[in-house]
């Protein structure tokens, strides 16, 4: 069981971190893999194994260089995966999102993501 202040701690970390109203990172410059963990922790995805973390860096990646969300079924190709990889992982393409310190993807695509 979390001692009562751990859990005001974590709550005051989680509000301190650069997130909009959604929780998506405002500029994903300050991302890390630390931040990841953080994140991951308090949504319930942890540990982070290996698998996530190639999710993660594709998405980054794919983002940072296209401007966009990849399809999941190319996130799980190119990384051999099986079609519902980063739901399994993840939960859903939101919270890998989120995770990888990515901004949000605007209205339209939130409601893709779940």
């Amino acid at each position: 069981m979390i001692q009562p202040g751990v859990q005001r701690e974590r709550s005051a970390a989680a509000r301190s971190l650069p997130l909009d109203e959604d929780g998506f990172l405002t500029d994903p410059d300050l991302w890390s893999r630390s931040m990841a963990r953080f994140i991951a922790k308090q949504d319930g995805t942890w540990p982070l194994g290996p698998e996530h973390w190639a999710i993660i860096y594709y998405l980054r990646e794919h983002r940072l260089t296209y401007g966009a969300l990849p399809p999941v079924s190319q996130i799980c190709r190119t990384h051999g995966m099986q079609r519902d990889a980063v739901r399994r992982l993840f939960g859903s393409c939101r919270q890998a999102w989120r995770i990888a310190g990515l901004p949000n993807p605007g209205a339209e695509a939130l409601n893709y993501m779940v």
